[in-house]
């Protein structure tokens, strides 16, 4: 990630002393010191992605190359989507499963081209996860934790491509979502560019060398003067996240948690031959539970790890909550028992020891027209 050591054991990403200069509201996250907010506020900052768009720092993520004859082979025992047939540039996502059939951790991987792969993982997770795939790798194949050489920008809302087409050529800009382009120059920095996002809006994410980033930054911001571009924190990085009911590890699911129940069954394969967990989530045989999406219709905003209740019976935890800016009202997910699942379900959620009530509502909250 280009990162250097802070105190307390904390890491700076390349762009630390750019989030000062633009008063960033610096705190601890994932082992990073990283911008929360600047000072325009949560709320300014998810509506202008919303709107316009905004300019996160995401250089905390981690990135693992997989290559070798073997790297397919490993990439499908690992993850529980198939790998097999993708062209290069594609990007596909997964979770990746223990024994027992929950969540090791959610990641992208990009096809670089046959017997080399790209790979993003979450930044808390990322030694665990390179630990994971190390201990399982099997043939003729080579994980490489290449974090530290990696920065990563998003640029996201409505407005982020023509501020990109201003900066970059037509042909460097993927078209299709979830493909990406490598080997790409923008204002003379080689780069990675790729269509995704975790906004649920249109943008891309552009991976590049650490020391090129603080000036792929200003050239971002310089060139998004018109169409609003401000730089955006984790705050309004979760809050659009969750409008967008995209789950996050850690939140909607875990160690504990099998990828069906976080609603990711469309990313589990049951068909492939084989996958680390595959067998436990067989045995698990019918899900009891399923995460869905709460709307509150009482008084109050809910957060994480609140009890859900009907009546005196406890039918499930919360597992991330705010209110969304945009829709103007709070929302939350949450695991339920499988029979309390459905919109239109009427529940309460334990509030610090006051009932809020909530009804079901299909995920996602947000989708951009």
């Amino acid at each position: 990630m280009g990162t250097e050591t802070a105190g307390e054991g904390l890491l700076k990403t390349p762009l630390y002393d750019t989030h000062v200069t633009y008063k960033g509201k610096i705190v601890p996250f994932a082992g990073y010191l990283l911008p929360v907010q600047y000072e325009t506020g949560v709320i300014e900052e998810h509506m202008a992605v919303r709107t316009k768009c905004g300019l996160f720092d995401v250089s905390h993520m981690g990135e693992v190359i997989c290559k070798g004859p073997d790297a397919l082979k490993n990439l499908n025992m690992l993850l529980t989507n198939d790998y097999t047939v993708m062209a290069e540039g594609q990007a596909r996502y997964s979770p990746m499963c223990n024994e027992q059939g929950g969540v090791v951790d959610d990641l992208i991987v990009y096809k670089v081209r046959d017997d080399c792969y790209f790979i993003v993982v979450n930044a808390a997770n990322k030694d665990k996860d390179y630990a994971w795939m190390k201990a399982h790798q099997s043939g003729d194949v080579v994980f490489d934790d290449i974090s530290s050489q990696v920065a990563q920008l998003a640029l996201q809302g409505p407005k982020a491509m023509d501020v990109l087409k201003k900066v970059a050529k037509e042909e460097d800009i993927p078209e299709k979502y979830y493909t990406c382009l490598f080997d790409r120059m923008v204002g003379g920095m080689k780069c990675i560019i790729s269509k995704t996002g975790y906004t649920g809006e249109d943008g891309v994410e552009i991976y590049l060398a650490p020391e090129d980033a603080p000036k792929m930054w200003e050239l971002l911001m310089e060139a998004g003067k018109d169409e609003g571009l401000i730089p955006c924190g984790l705050g309004a990085r979760d809050t659009l996240r969750l409008e967008a009911g995209m789950p996050l590890y850690g939140h909607e699911m875990d160690d504990t948690i099998s990828p069906k129940e976080a609603g990711l069954g469309i990313f589990v394969k049951m068909d492939k031959d084989d996958f680390i967990g595959k067998q436990a989530i067989q045995d698990k045989g019918p899900l009891t539970r399923k995460r869905v999406g709460l709307k509150v219709t009482g008084r109050g905003i809910i957060r994480e790890h609140q009890p859900v209740y009907i009546g005196e019976q406890q039918v499930g935890m919360t597992t991330s909550g705010t209110h969304c800016p945009f829709l103007g009202y709070p929302a939350a997910m949450a695991l339920v028992d499988i029979g309390f699942k459905d919109p239109g379900t009427a529940l309460e959620v334990d509030v610090r020891g006051r009932r809020v009530a909530a009804e079901v509502v299909k995920l996602p909250f947000y989708k951009r027209q």
